[in-house]
């Protein structure tokens, strides 16, 4: 079993930032691969980014070179850097890793930006 608390949400700004954390634990020894999801308001639930365990980071098209995922294994813990936001990122985010074939999710954080 993994648990996994996000946490870093709340209303800005356009422009503004926030950063994001995604806390695991319990069987975390086999994550490999973190990501974040987000789902906006009458929207599927989308990729947002990935950061292996290696280190090597992707990102959807919408967030590349505003968004950074980062991680602390000591910590356990994935981040999400958004930088300059835009209404359309509104959405709750959830972080989510497979481990031994088995998909976790977060509870989500609710980030709301404002025009």
């Amino acid at each position: 079993q993994v648990q996994l608390v996000e946490s870093g949400g709340g209303l800005v700004q356009g422009g503004e930032s926030l950063r994001l954390s995604c806390a695991a634990s319990g069987s975390i020894s086999s994550i490999t691969n973190m990501d974040w999801y987000r789902q906006g308001p009458g929207n599927q639930r989308e990729w947002v980014a990935t950061i292996t365990g290696g280190g090597n980071r992707n990102y959807a098209d919408a967030v590349r070179d505003r968004f950074t995922i980062s991680r602390d294994n000591a910590k356990n813990t994935v981040y999400l850097q958004m930088n300059s936001l835009k209404p359309e990122d509104t959405a709750v985010y959830y972080c989510r890793v497979i481990v031994m074939g088995r998909i976790y999710w977060g509870q989500g954080t609710q980030v709301t930006v404002s025009s």
